[in-house]
């Protein structure tokens, strides 16, 4: 039986967030299925667990988009699938926050603000805590809470936040993220 792929799923797909998550799987020497972009996310969760097996390392970093649509979208539906398929290992999720028409939420076991620092409150697309705990709102979030995954963090927009997490920088707070999921995980441990 071949190894499952370790993969951090990532609830934002537009360009911004293309373009920090390839800056990060390059800084931490994995995999971004650059296709996986979309806003909304255009590709099946089949055909995403074909990419994901095809890379050449993990971790794998996998984007997941629903453009503001209420409901399961298109994103959510690849994310589930990815998600509770038997050859993925979900290392942890970025959950992204977002000004939603109809805002959905999802429950999350920390956030990282705009300045890099862990918050156990909420933080809005900017990056700002908010004054709930533990919780995000977000437009591809809603079906996280069903899946059972090791760690969920919250998070600003990828690639944004007020320019703190410009791919020209290095996404610094979306890199902190993915380090701690990967940390957590047990993954490091496992390379040597």
């Amino acid at each position: 039986m071949a190894e499952k792929r370790k993969v951090i799923l990532i609830t934002d797909g537009d360009d911004y967030a293309r373009r920090a998550v390839e800056q990060v799987a390059a800084d931490i020497d994995g995999r971004c299925i650059s296709l996986s972009q979309g806003n909304p996310s255009v590709l099946s969760g089949p055909h995403l667990v074909k990419l994901i097996k095809k890379a050449v390392k993990d971790p794998v970093l996998v984007m997941f988009d629903d453009s503001g649509y209420l409901g399961e979208g298109a994103g959510e539906k690849a994310l589930k699938y990815v998600a509770e398929h038997e050859d993925i290992q979900v290392l942890g999720v970025l959950a992204v926050a977002s000004k939603t028409h109809m805002e959905e939420w999802s429950r999350v076991d920390f956030c990282i603000d705009r300045d890099g620092e862990l918050t156990p409150f909420g933080v809005d697309k900017h990056g700002l805590p908010e004054l709930e705990m533990g919780r995000i709102n977000g437009d591809t979030v809603y079906c996280l809470d069903k899946l059972t995954v090791p760690l969920i963090i919250g998070i600003g927009d990828i690639g944004k936040m007020a320019r703190r997490d410009h791919y020209k920088i290095g996404s610094p707070i979306t890199k902190k993220a993915v380090e701690i999921i990967l940390e957590r995980s047990g993954f490091y441990a496992k390379e040597k």
